[in-house]
């Protein structure tokens, strides 16, 4: 009885694990892109090209609730730092939820 009950929950705790896992690689994901629309920002990447632009969109969506938390005098600066802190907070909620998951 006792055996039965014990891989029952470790099939639990590989299933927790592996939703962990994949929260991590979202959040990273995530960061990456906004990492990503800074730099092509920053370095006034060509707007017209389609790829900037969906890296540019993806990241000005992700970090919507943080459009201008600071507003700063240039526009660069501005979201380096407003998407910058979109990306550190994206990657520590994903962490943090995947800590949640790997408890018992």
């Amino acid at each position: 009885m006792g055996t039965a009950r014990a891989n029952r929950y470790a099939g639990a705790a590989v299933a927790r694990a592996s939703l962990a896992r994949a929260v991590i690689l979202a959040g990273t994901a995530v960061a990456i892109v906004l990492v990503l629309g800074i730099v092509l920002v920053v370095l006034e990447a060509n707007a017209s090209n389609d790829l900037v632009q969906l890296v540019r969109d993806a990241a000005n969506f992700l970090a919507g609730p943080f459009d201008g938390l600071f507003n700063l005098e240039r526009f660069k600066v501005e979201v380096a730092v407003n998407w910058g802190i979109a990306a550190l907070v994206w990657y520590a909620v994903a962490r943090l939820v995947a800590r949640l998951l790997l408890r018992r």
